[in-house]
């Protein structure tokens, strides 16, 4: 049976990740023996359910240190038939609804806890939003991030203050080593995503929605880990019981999805994805038991629309969102939703912290998906004026060529032949279509696309 409430603070003493992290050390024989580190806040045996009452709590410790991110109506409504409300948490300091969770968090550890200090392991937002929160509340933070984080991130938390160990090839070795130095310095490990208290904060979200926008029909919400969901569904549901919960996941990670099905969390396989921010492969225990019985549905959206997300976002509502943070939005314009149409529905903007190369490519991608950015190869007379006709042609019907490349070496038409590759941009889906469709009555062999497709959903 899950423990009601949250758990003690004053009875941890040491933490371990979703479960258990073993250890073989030798005794004084030599023998080798195994030492097991068990997380009394993460037991899959006994999860903790998050009450409402945990999350009042943590709006009233957390509101004098937290920004209370505006909630507004967005212009992308008239594009999806929908009332689009975006909670624009990327405007927290460290970009990040992290913030909520990591405060209060910090917040309530004992008095002997705060001056020791924490340890955890993350690659990102919640390593940012600690070392933070840290810094402004006077307690040491210590970081074990994996050697993939962005390097921005890593500079980041140390500006804050924060004693940063670059270890581990992914964020499970890191874990490890974190919670080896839990063990052995007395650090208070911090889940990022399953913690009791960082549900509970992350559900101050939540409140602030149900404030900020009344009538609202759905709240559509990225999930990675689950803490962020269970948090919000626990103070929606509570104080709007008619609003729809909807959790969104990555194609390359549908952990939360998995477990659902399986009826309790499940190791999942993750790939590398755009939406990094949620490549859980085994979401939260205490995250699950949470917020499985108040989720409405779960759907599984594909990088293209990932990518198509960002793109939208920066053009029309002139906001940079990391990839996990445009998910929610990802799944609307896939039309994955249909029955929110004519709906109020609140979407969460949930993070802002993407790498300055990650967002070019994000664009290119987001303008590939949306039929903007095309490529295509036509054989053309290697005459003189053959190629220029090509141009010409392109010119004609107002497509602007961004890159152009001939090969005649394997081409296996005539000699007297070129294969041209152009990447051209359109100005939409309909005028690229009108592109092929000319070229297709010009020349005889046109190959439209890209010469490896890879798989997922289309948005056209």
């Amino acid at each position: 049976m899950p423990a009601e409430g949250l758990v003690g603070e004053h009875d941890i003493l040491t933490e371990a990740v979703d479960g258990a992290v073993s250890e073989v050390h030798e005794d004084m024989n030599g023998h080798a023996e195994e030492e097991t580190l068990k997380d009394p806040c993460c037991d899959p045996d006994n999860p903790a359910v998050l009450k409402f009452n945990d999350v009042s709590a943590a709006a009233y410790m957390i509101k004098s240190g937290i920004q209370k991110t505006p909630c507004t109506r967005s212009t992308i409504s008239s594009l999806t038939d929908m009332d689009i409300f975006f909670k624009k948490e990327f405007l927290q300091v460290t970009g990040s609804f992290k913030e909520r969770g990591a405060r209060y968090t910090l917040m309530m550890l004992p008095k002997e806890q705060k001056s020791v200090g924490v340890v955890a392991a993350s690659a990102g937002n919640h390593a940012l939003a600690l070392a933070y929160h840290g810094k402004d509340l006077g307690i040491p933070v210590s970081v074990v991030m994996p050697i993939i984080a962005p390097l921005m991130k890593v500079t980041l938390c140390k500006q804050y203050g924060a004693n940063v160990m670059v270890k581990g090839a992914d964020i499970g070795e890191s874990k490890t080593h974190a919670m080896r130095l839990a063990a052995e310095k007395g650090y208070k490990y911090v889940n990022g995503y399953d913690h009791p208290h960082i549900l509970a904060g992350q559900g101050t979200m939540g409140l602030e929605v149900v404030e900020q926008v009344p009538d609202i029909d759905a709240v559509v919400i990225p999930v990675g880990g689950g803490g962020l969901i269970a948090g919000a569904a626990v103070a929606i549901k509570s104080l709007s019981p008619t609003t729809q919960v909807i959790g969104v996941e990555s194609e390359r990670c549908a952990s939360f999805t998995a477990a659902m099905k399986a009826g309790k969390p499940v190791y999942t396989p993750a790939s590398s994805t755009l939406a990094d921010g949620l490549a859980v492969p085994l979401v939260g225990v205490n995250a699950f038991a949470t917020a499985a019985p108040l989720i409405d549905k779960m759907v599984v959206v594909s990088e293209a629309f990932v990518a198509l997300a960002i793109l939208r976002l920066v053009e029309i509502e002139k906001a940079v969102v990391e990839g996990a943070g445009a998910t929610a939005l990802a799944a609307v314009l896939a039309g994955l939703l249909p029955e929110l149409k004519g709906k109020r529905v609140v979407i969460p903007l949930c993070g802002g912290n993407i790498d300055t190369t990650i967002l070019g490519r994000c664009l290119e991608r987001g303008l590939a998906a949306d039929g903007r950015l095309c490529t295509f190869r036509v054989t053309v007379s290697d005459r003189p004026g053959g190629i220029a006709e090509l141009t010409k042609k392109i010119a004609s019907l107002g497509v602007s060529i961004k890159d152009i490349y001939h090969e005649r070496a394997w081409l296996r038409s005539d000699i007297f032949s070129v294969q041209v590759k152009c990447t051209v941009e359109t100005r939409d889906n309909e005028h690229a279509q009108q592109l092929e469709q000319t070229l297709r009555q010009q020349y005889a062999h046109v190959h439209w696309g890209p010469t490896h497709v890879v798989s997922g959903q289309s948005p056209h």
